[in-house]
């Protein structure tokens, strides 16, 4: 099966402070992969959301997935992995990359995976892809 990628490339008026606290938060992400509800379930080292934390995504009837920090640089990375023996995509890889630009953030936010049946990959692609840029399109508006 094919891999896919998704990149997303967002400004946001806030600092990168702001929106990297925000977003490296898991218990935040919900309102980002909405309908999924994000739950941290380990703490990382260093950081609760650091590098080993595990954060656990579900939305029912689908099975949960856990997702792992696997490089953490406050203010510029955050970088995870699903690691669920049981999830529906494999060799996923999503990195986040925070820079200054015009005054707040510019967020680089490239995911890559590959869909265990036929069909489910591109049609996973698409979802995520559009619910994440709402999601993003929300925070650029609250007041953080």
């Amino acid at each position: 099966m094919k891999q896919q990628r998704i990149e997303i490339i967002f400004d946001f008026p806030q600092s990168v402070e702001k929106i990297f606290n925000w977003i490296g938060d898991h218990n935040n992400l919900g309102e980002i992969f909405f309908p999924f509800k994000v739950t941290r379930i380990k703490d990382g080292q260093g950081d609760v959301n650091g590098v080993g934390s595990v954060r656990k995504l579900s939305a029912f009837p689908l099975i949960p997935v856990e997702e792992t920090v696997t490089a953490f640089q406050p203010n510029q990375l955050i970088e995870y992995r699903v690691t669920s023996k049981y999830a529906p995509i494999k060799d996923h890889l999503g990195v986040m990359l925070f820079e200054p630009y015009n005054g707040g953030t510019r967020l680089r936010y490239t995911i890559t995976f590959t869909g265990v049946v036929p069909l489910l990959g591109p049609a996973l692609k698409v979802g995520l892809g559009q619910g994440i840029k709402r999601g993003l399109a929300k925070l650029a508006k609250k007041s953080l």
